[in-house]
């Protein structure tokens, strides 16, 4: 539980900028206001990394950085159709970074890393083929959706689908890792 613990900890630290971002547009209607707010936390999370030294991987600096430069854009130019188009870009950008190999060691607890390295490769990619399926899905309802309808859609799926995707990566990494540890262990004992 510790372990799933953690991977979640990382998780929502990821995602904490496009939480904020979701609840404040949902609430005031100001988009403005939730951009602002969302580069805000962003540059408070590698502000509080940096003072307590703790490593930012690239991940998250790409992550933070993509917030941040879009997040300016997005207020320089006021214009919807480039706060609906921008995700598309930002995960396009994330799935290509994504399909190098060993990106999602970071997240893994050392036994998962020792029992199931070849899962947690395959997720890697499956990770990816998400973040092309949803650069899409938001291109396909930014032609279609106003932009408030469309931020909620798109902030829930985002959420959700990177929820569930992570769910299932745990139990599949789990079931098939207890199975593995089981089958060494008798091995060992013949």
């Amino acid at each position: 539980m510790a372990n799933l613990m953690h991977s979640a900890r990382l998780l929502v630290s990821d995602l904490a900028s496009t939480i904020l971002f979701l609840v404040v547009l949902l609430i005031t209607k100001d988009l403005m206001l939730a951009v602002a707010l969302g580069v805000g936390l962003g540059v408070i999370q590698i502000g509080w990394m940096k003072l307590s030294r703790q490593k930012i991987d690239t991940m998250q600096w790409l992550s933070i950085g993509l917030v941040i430069v879009s997040g300016i854009a997005t207020m320089l130019t006021s214009d919807p159709r480039f706060v609906m188009a921008k995700p598309s870009v930002i995960y396009c950008i994330v799935g290509a970074y994504m399909l190098r190999p060993g990106w999602m060691n970071r997240y893994m607890p050392p036994v998962a890393i020792q029992m199931v390295p070849d899962i947690v490769w395959i997720f890697g990619f499956v990770w990816a083929g998400l973040m092309f399926a949803s650069a899409a899905l938001n291109i396909g309802l930014a032609l279609t959706l106003d932009p408030i309808s469309w931020s909620a859609t798109m902030s829930i799926w985002g959420i959700a689908s990177k929820v569930a995707l992570f769910l299932v990566q745990y139990a599949t990494m789990r079931l098939i890792g207890m199975r593995r540890g089981r089958a060494a262990a008798a091995a060992a004992s013949t």
